[in-house]
């Protein structure tokens, strides 16, 4: 029979204290056997709808009979109470409807759409809300988590666990557990706390907490977060203690008290704001009185052997540092940005980071600007400042400030022929520098550029080739301050009386450098281009498998006129890598203060294999190289080395993914005038099972770089994998990282063990690590953070981090500021 019931709500559902043990959910359970504490329910329905519906939703009692008189109502056999996504289930329910008592008897299984319960009863009072459930066991359903608890009390908002159990093991494999004797629940503040805590692993007691304090929902609220604990040789005892602030719905703060006994007391921070059209963070960390240069001033103010470096001096010992990140959109096509970074000291990456990334960077770049984009066209308005980080070099060595740029970019298509457009840039260098010559003359001036670069093509195309010319006009001028421009005249000088070339103080004739000097220049040339190609293919089969083969010939030239520009000054402009890319360029430098000057044509080819299966790209091999008509004369300083007529080196690229495990790629530069290798590099990547990989790498460019890279994550069995690394600097004989390490893992433990020896400062010296992480999965994590240091290691140690490249340098902001976990 079925009688359908008006009842206040049946609070059953304990799924607010019971996942507050449980951290989010991004772990591996790839291990762990499917098997669930409390199986599911075979006669209940699938829960429907939320927690939140379930208010307005009428409670539907059924059951075999049902007894008594309508005051005190008795449902016997296959009793179940229905009500939103909350399901009852019991032998006998007995249910009083003038004084709201009830109690349930034999065989009690309550589910919602977080958890599932069996007890063995559970009895209260609906008028005063009061509840209790006995002896019973649980299985949260949105994340893994299990456990039981000898009873449960509940009074209105309040309420109590007794004796109650947590672990994200299977009852099976229970390496891990955690008891509490009382966990009083309130819900209305949304915290919890647990009195005599115990962490059990297998059956041994490794943590006792006698009083804790946590959230039982998602409300954000002022209170500790769990320390960051270490133990180095700098640093000594290192304490991190965060404590969160809850100011408003869309804004919060974090202070970061620190202490390190061998360094001092440091105070950190972070302040960041949410809002619909933006969002930002204030961080910084502040240390009064750090005592490390005072502890080892040798390395300050010694080079690695011993004698004195000129000029250094100890970092005070008040220092910090300061991060402002900040966006705000006004429109869909405006937009503000900010990124602001400040540190006291260029020793204090260094100092507050263990890492190669936090030393990798010479410099702190701050920017500010406004930006628009929209279709065919992008401009901003910016301001950018640097700031050294690297002590071993000095302020001469920094990029100029631009203090504002302004840039434009538009393109517009006419007609089905045509497509027209112009690169437009106006800044104002400046430069931190105020170092001057024997002249008298700043050695980094100032000034202010305009380039312009309006271009019309016509691009083409069939389905098999395209031919795109090209007209552009690049006209660049400047206004430099007395010192610059001076300076430059001198530079020329020097150049035409001969004394650059054969190094003799030869004369310079008088009134020359008053002939040279021009604090306006000017440069005006135009630049034409034409890129071709052709699409050849074919379909073949190889070993039986059927791929479509492609043939794609290249074809580029360039003719830029020439003009002498030793008259204009070097702001931003660098020569750019010889590489792939730069056969098909119109410049071959970075910037706008040198334009090079070409009569030079590319050949190239690329053939492709292409798996007609899956649509993959299994073979790419290109080849190519520029022929030079005529000697290409401008270059980045007065007398600089032109680059004759003839042939460049060839550039060769191969990749090669012979199944879905392996991928190889290389990348070759030979120069047949002076038949040397250019550049080598080599990568290449197999993976293992599921979650195992191996990397090798081989990069070499002539007279700047030779290093080797081995790493490897080799999964020995299910449970046991081991780790390492070796980065190798074959110019300097030294390693830059070696790691190796073992890590054991099951469903819910995993265990890390990790040496590491690794670059510790720009002055080459090494350190020792010795690194060891207890992962209780759902739960947390105690010891040093393996993972990070693995992941930033060995590319894959993550499948998700498969096709990422670790960053090879950061600003200020980016540094990693953990405490140092060396031993």
């Amino acid at each position: 029979m079925r009688n359908t019931l008006r009842l206040l709500p049946l609070p059953l559902c304990i799924a607010f204290a019971l996942p507050a043990y449980a951290a989010d959910d991004n772990d591996d359970w790839g291990l762990c056997p499917i098997e669930d504490a409390v199986p599911t329910f075979g006669d209940a329905p699938d829960p429907v709808g939320t927690p939140e519906q379930r208010i307005e939703q009428p409670t539907d009692i059924a059951g075999d009979a049902l007894a008594g008189q309508k005051e005190d109502a008795v449902f016997q056999g296959n009793v179940a109470l229905n009500r939103g996504d909350q399901f009852l289930g019991t032998d006998k329910l007995t249910f009083n409807q003038d004084t709201g008592k009830y109690v349930a008897e034999g065989n009690v299984r309550y589910q919602d759409s977080g958890m599932r319960i069996v007890a063995n009863r559970a009895s209260g009072d609906q008028n005063t809300d009061e509840h209790q459930i006995e002896d019973l066991r649980y299985q949260l359903t949105e994340r893994r988590g299990n456990g039981g608890a000898e009873r449960i009390e509940l009074k209105g908002k309040q309420g109590a666990l007794l004796g109650s159990t947590y672990s994200t093991c299977p009852p099976s494999q229970r390496a891990w557990e955690l008891r509490a004797h009382r966990i009083d629940i309130d819900t209305e503040e949304g915290m919890g706390v647990a009195r005599n805590a115990v962490l059990r692993v297998g059956k041994v007691p490794v943590l006792y907490v006698p009083w804790l304090m946590f959230p039982i929902d998602d409300r954000r609220r002022t209170g500790l977060l769990y320390p960051a604990i270490a133990l180095s040789g700098r640093n000594g005892f290192d304490w991190k203690q965060p404590i969160y602030l809850n100011l408003a719905p869309n804004y919060d703060a974090t202070l970061n008290p620190r202490y390190m006994s061998k360094r001092g007391a440091m105070l950190g921070g972070e302040f960041r704001w949410l809002y619909p059209q933006g969002n930002g963070l204030v961080s910084g960390n502040w240390m009064p009185d750090d005592k490390l240069p005072e502890n080892d001033p040798d390395r300050y103010l010694n080079r690695p052997d011993g004698s004195p470096r000129p000029g250094a001096t100890l970092p005070g010992s008040n220092r910090g540092q300061v991060l402002i990140r900040a966006s705000h959109n006004f429109s869909r096509s405006w937009y503000a940005r900010a990124n602001l970074g400040w540190i006291s000291d260029t020793h204090y990456l260094e100092d507050f980071s263990n890492s190669l990334y936090g030393i990798s960077n010479y410099s702190v770049q701050s920017s500010v600007g406004l930006y628009g984009r929209g279709r065919g066209w992008d401009l901003g308005l910016m301001a950018d400042h640097q700031r050294l980080t690297d002590y071993t070099l000095t302020e001469e060595s920094l990029r100029y400030n631009r203090l504002p740029r302004a840039y434009a970019n538009w393109t517009r298509t006419f007609g089905r022929w045509f497509e027209t457009g112009i690169n437009a840039e106006a800044v104002r260098f400046q430069h931190t520098s105020d170092l001057r010559n024997a002249a008298g003359f700043e050695v980094k001036g100032e000034g202010s550029r305009v380039d312009l670069k309006p271009y019309i093509s016509m691009p083409l195309e069939g389905a098999a080739w395209f031919i795109n010319p090209k007209l552009a006009w690049r006209y660049t001028a400047y206004q430099l301050d007395r010192g610059l421009a001076t300076q430059l005249a001198q530079q020329q000088a020097q150049v035409i009386a001969g004394r650059a070339a054969n190094g003799r103080p030869n004369p310079i004739p008088a009134g020359l450098v008053d002939s040279l000097y021009d604090d306006a220049p000017v440069r005006s040339l135009p630049i034409s281009s034409l890129d071709a190609g052709l699409f050849f293919d074919r379909h073949t089969q190889i070993r039986g498998d059927s791929y479509l083969h492609t043939l794609e010939p290249r074809l580029y030239y360039l003719n830029v006129p020439y003009e002498n520009q030793d008259d204009q000054p070097l702001f931003d402009t660098n020569d750019m890598t010889f590489s792939w890319g730069q056969l098909f360029r119109d410049n071959r430098y970075t910037g706008a203060d040198r334009q090079t000057d070409a009569e030079q044509l590319t050949l190239a080819v690329t053939s492709r294999l292409i798996s007609e299966s899956d649509g993959r790209e299994r073979l790419a091999a290109s080849l190519g190289q520029i022929h030079y008509l005529e000697d290409s004369r401008v270059t980045t300083a007065p007398g600089g080395q032109i680059i004759e007529k003839g042939k460049s080196a060839w550039v060769a690229e191969v990749s090669v993914s012979p199944s879905d495990r392996w991928n190889i790629a290389a990348t070759y530069q030979w120069d047949p005038k002076f038949r040397r290798q250019d550049l080598a590099s080599l990568r290449a990547r197999y993976l293992i099972g599921e979650a195992g990989v191996v990397n090798l790498s081989y990069r070499y460019r002539r007279d700047l770089t030779e290093q080797a890279d081995f790493s490897f994550l080799y999964p020995i069995n299910q449970n046991w994998s081991v780790v390492g690394r070796h980065y190798y600097s074959m110019l300097d004989h030294k390693p830059l990282e070696t790691i190796a390490g073992v890590q054991w893992e099951s469903c819910c433990l995993a265990v890390r063990l990790v040496g590491r020896r690794y670059l510790r400062n720009r002055t080459g010296e090494l350190n020792n690590s010795l690194q060891v992480e207890f992962e209780l999965k759902g739960l947390g994590s105690a010891g040093q953070n393996t993972e990070r240091v693995l992941r930033r290691a060995i590319l894959g140690y993550d499948r998700d981090d498969l096709y990422l490249v670790p960053p090879s340098s950061v600003t200020a902001g980016e540094a990693d500021n953990s405490p140092d976990p060396t031993l």
